[in-house]
């Protein structure tokens, strides 16, 4: 990895964040590697540490394109269903509230980052600190949903969101490089426009039960600690009640990563 003083000032904050959660690694551990461009960051600082100390760690990637970076970079690489439960899953959050209440999905990979942080005992988060959120929503709230009748499911959603006063706003769905978007399962993401979400619980529940929708990018009561990493190096924690006095003290708060 290149050194911090290096990086654009979110990029540093992200590796500050990945350094101190791969402290979190211990030989032996079954791990979850989540999606996006914060994961990639861990991926290599997990990659390199492992290299060094000579770590022995079975790991379950959230996407393909995290299973082919960390294969590359001399990670192993399992199916979830071969590794069983695992000790720990690391991932970053597009959004982060003070409960540790996340959206996540921006990387199109909710579904089944949702998937292995609920196959975990701990979800340690990363991010920079224009993650941090008083209120979910200013983030576009990614839905996943089956081709089939998907129009139909995104009448069902407006109608959902109108129940619950949060109607009118744009739902667009995901393009890239001109075609729709299809997650690694096939499927199709609508992005939900809200601005702010009050009742995230209420919203969770009201999107679940629609048919057509396989999973949105809501993750409420799953992660146990976030990790906040600055441009300086140093980080800052939000740790869950859960949480509290389960961590290694080597990530006491401001400590430089």
């Amino acid at each position: 990895m290149p050194d911090i003083s290096d990086l654009s000032p979110s990029d540093a904050a992200k590796l500050a964040a990945s350094r101190a959660a791969v402290k979190l690694v211990r030989d032996g551990m079954k791990l979850g590697l989540g999606t996006g461009s914060t994961a990639v960051i861990m991926v290599r600082v997990l990659a390199e540490r492992a290299a060094a100390e000579g770590l022995t760690l079975r790991c379950a990637a959230t996407s393909k394109a995290t299973a082919e970076l960390a294969t590359s970079l001399g990670l192993r690489v399992e199916n979830l269903d071969d590794i069983g439960w695992l000790d720990m899953t690391i991932d970053g959050a597009d959004e982060v509230d003070p409960d540790l209440n996340l959206i996540k999905g921006g990387g199109g990979a909710h579904l089944r980052e949702k998937i292995v942080a609920r196959a975990s005992d701990r979800m340690v988060v990363i991010a920079d600190p224009g993650k941090v959120v008083e209120t979910l929503g200013a983030y576009h709230l990614p839905v996943e949903v089956i081709p089939f009748g998907w129009k139909v499911t995104e009448r069902l959603i407006r109608e959902a969101l109108d129940a619950q006063g949060l109607g009118k706003r744009p739902i667009l769905l995901r393009q890239r490089d001109g075609r729709p978007f299809q997650t690694d399962e096939g499927n199709l993401i609508l992005d939900l426009s809200l601005e702010a979400i009050a009742d995230p619980h209420r919203l969770a529940r009201g999107l679940s039960d629609i048919p057509g929708v396989v999973e949105h990018g809501l993750f409420l009561g799953i992660c146990d600690l976030a990790i906040i990493g600055q441009p300086d190096g140093n980080v800052t924690l939000l740790r869950s009640e859960a949480a509290e006095g389960d961590l290694d003290p080597v990530l006491d708060a401001g400590e430089n990563a």
